[in-house]
């Protein structure tokens, strides 16, 4: 293949040749006027001499053909592997590949485009305009992609230089049913009715569909519940939360026959519980400085409300106080500890005896509201080891340890038993330690356990016992020295930490219970974690959305913590278990964006393609043929896609030859300027008639 063309290098700049060319336009016009016989010649010969100044000459390449490009971007999202479309995609590539082997000077180049990270999708467009920077825009004569057309990056798409194609995979009676959350909150306070707003939608050919289905509701990965809704209908689904910490929630609609996939089918709403107040009744007997921290501690938290009463005096003491220096109201016992009682989160007795005040069916009624599901925690001072001890009421039923009668008064260092390095209360509490370490405490009730939990103890007795008694929680402080550590004595010590994280142990919260098994989402991976009291080897198993099973070996962080890690093959729910402990964790969406619309359509790519030329043939109605067209004509058409040769080459050599060299061309001009004197000099010399 050779090409051929005239190049030019004047002598002059193009301005000075034009002016030249004008002046000597003028005179051979003027020698026109003038009727001078030979100004043809002249002009000719001035047209030699402007030829020469240009300086032309031939240039001549020996040119490689290039042969044209067809790209083929291979759509292998996880929507392509949807019923057929998987044989539909290799059979179209493989007719394809045939025919562009058919076609001569035309190459095939590959594109195969998966599911986006981070859950975006199909890249399609991204795809390819990464491959068209790759290769030599002049040789790109079509682009082809095979896909269901569900592509979800369309501000990509690139300026193409040649008609764009989209075969179209699945076919026209596909339906599908798709589960919806339209709304959901991300925190929900505990005990208050929120909303969850849904609807179930059939896409696609699914006009013969009943109009009912049922919706199954499960709770952190409890037993499900049914019931038969409405399809196409906005649904608002009331829930209470009861636990703080993240809630799970999965809702799913059963798999019918001839639907593409069950992958949206489900979804799963995170929502944090939160206590909105948290009500603590604190009860001091007679005033301590203990009282003050624990008034302090409940104060500081903004969330908490806190009722207080010190109670002073019994009813029937008579010491002649004057009236006016007695309280303006009596002592509501009867409305806290009986009627209003399971109003609260926590109830305190501070150093409090039995004085008369709280009858016994008042403390029996602080036992049962224990029983169902609240919270006491008794501070002993001294009167705990007496006959007035809280310990010979109704209350002693439930508590972890019982007095020996025996008041220790001496110091000691406050230590964390080997129960206690594994609980969550005092797990890790060495690290508040000052320097010098922690301070002593000078005073110790002695107490037995009583089938509790001994997490502190001090002079080898316990110190701070914890038992569950039914649905709820009691806790047992054997000392009332736990002030000297906020008050900096002998160094002091993490006395703040200790009884916040008491209190939130006995209310519940989900970051310090001690059987409690939990996963975190890092990229691609779950990180498992289990806190237990038990000790020995640990392996977790967790289930994949897909229901298939993987066990995670646990390794002992810390007394009591256990770590895994576990590659997550998929999005969706995982079911973890261990030792008996359940859990659940979404790691993303329930049902990823690939499965959100899985109707094949030329609705998305369908103006990218229109505005190149191209057209949308579904491959259910046959592979289409290939055929050259005209670089501006219609590309495509029934049973047919076309490319636009672009004619691209490689010059391997170029050879410039002058027209004539200059001595040439001005003895050319020279004998013109010759024949023109010649002629008119002959033309002046003709006889007069």
């Amino acid at each position: 293949m050779n090409g051929v063309s005239i190049l030019f290098d004047p002598a002059f700049p193009w301005p000075v040749l034009a002016a030249l060319a004008l002046a000597a336009l003028v005179l051979v016009a003027f020698a026109a006027w003038r009727g001078l016989t030979g100004w043809v010649v002249r002009g000719l010969g001035v047209a030699a001499i402007l030829l020469a100044l240009s300086g032309p000459s031939l240039q001549r390449e020996d040119r490689m053909p290039l042969g044209d490009v067809l790209l083929a971007v291979v759509d292998r999202s996880a929507s392509q592997g949807l019923a057929s479309r998987p044989a539909q995609t290799d059979a179209a590539l493989q007719a394809l590949s045939a025919r562009v082997a058919r076609s001569e000077g035309v190459d095939l180049h590959l594109v195969e485009v998966g599911d986006g990270e981070d859950n975006r999708g199909t890249r399609i467009l991204t795809a390819l305009s990464e491959a068209l920077a790759d290769l030599p825009r002049d040789r790109i004569a079509g682009v082809v992609v095979i896909s269901d057309g569900q592509a979800h990056d369309l501000p990509a798409a690139p300026d193409l230089p040649a008609p764009l194609h989209l075969l179209l995979t699945g076919q026209t009676d596909d339906w599908d049913r798709r589960l919806v959350i339209d709304n959901a909150p991300a925190f929900a306070i505990l005990g208050e009715e929120q909303e969850i707003v849904l609807h179930i939608e059939d896409q696609g050919a699914a006009s013969g569909n009943a109009a009912r289905t049922t919706l199954e509701i499960s709770v952190d990965g409890g037993a499900p519940i049914t019931h038969e809704v409405p399809i196409g209908v906005e649904l608002r689904l009331p829930v209470t939360l009861t636990h703080g910490g993240q809630n799970v929630i999965h809702l799913s609609t059963p798999l019918i026959d001839g639907e593409l996939t069950d992958r949206n089918n489900a979804a799963i709403v995170q929502m944090s519980g939160v206590r909105d107040r948290l009500r603590v009744l604190l009860v001091s007997g007679e005033p301590n400085p203990g009282t003050r921290t624990w008034r302090n501690l409940l104060k500081s938290d903004a969330s908490v409300d806190l009722v207080h009463f010190t109670i002073l005096r019994p009813p029937n003491k008579q010491d002649g106080v004057p009236v006016s220096e007695l309280s303006l109201i009596a002592f509501p016992t009867q409305e806290l500890f009986m009627d209003k009682v399971d109003e609260f989160d926590l109830i305190i007795f501070d150093r409090y005896k039995l004085r008369g005040i709280l009858p016994s069916q008042y403390l029996a009624s602080v036992r049962d509201y224990v029983t169902g599901g609240g919270a006491v925690l008794v501070a002993a001072g001294p009167d705990f080891a007496t006959a007035e001890s809280l310990a010979r009421s109704p209350l002693g039923d439930i508590l972890p340890a019982l007095p020996t009668s025996r008041v220790i008064e001496q110091g000691y260092l406050p230590a964390v038993t080997a129960l206690g390095a594994r609980h969550p209360v005092t797990r890790g509490l060495e690290a508040f330690a000052p320097d010098d370490g922690w301070g002593r405490w000078f005073r110790l009730i002695e107490l037995e356990p009583a089938g509790g939990q001994v997490v502190m103890a001090g002079l080898d007795a316990p110190l701070l016992a914890l038992d569950r008694v039914g649905e709820g929680r009691v806790a047992l402080l054997g000392s009332d020295h736990a002030w000297l550590w906020s008050r900096g004595v002998e160094g002091g010590g993490p006395q703040l930490e200790l009884l916040r994280r008491l209190a939130h142990w006995m209310m519940k919260e989900p970051e310090l219970e001690e059987e409690a098994l939990s996963a975190l989402a890092e990229n691609s991976r779950l990180v498992v974690t289990r806190r237990t009291m038990g000790e020995g080897e640990r392996i977790a198993t967790v289930t994949t959305p897909d229901g298939a099973t993987l066990p995670v070996p646990l390794e002992e962080a810390s007394p009591g913590l256990y770590r895994g890690q576990v590659e997550a093959p998929a999005l969706g729910l995982y079911r973890l278990e261990e030792g008996g402990v359940t859990a659940v964790i979404a790691l993303g969406p329930s049902a990823p964006k690939e499965f959100e619309e899985t109707i094949a359509t030329d609705a998305v790519l369908g103006d990218v393609v229109s505005a190149t030329g191209g057209g949308v043939l579904r491959l259910s109605d046959g592979m289409p043929g290939l055929r050259a067209v005209r670089e501006g004509r219609v590309a495509a058409g029934r049973g047919w896609i076309g490319y636009t040769p672009r004619g691209a080459y490689l010059t391997q050599d170029v050879r410039i030859v002058p027209l004539a060299p200059p001595w040439l061309m001005l003895l050319i001009a020279a004998g013109l300027a010759l024949a023109a004197w010649l002629w008119e000099g002959r033309g002046r010399r003709a006889p007069q008639p």
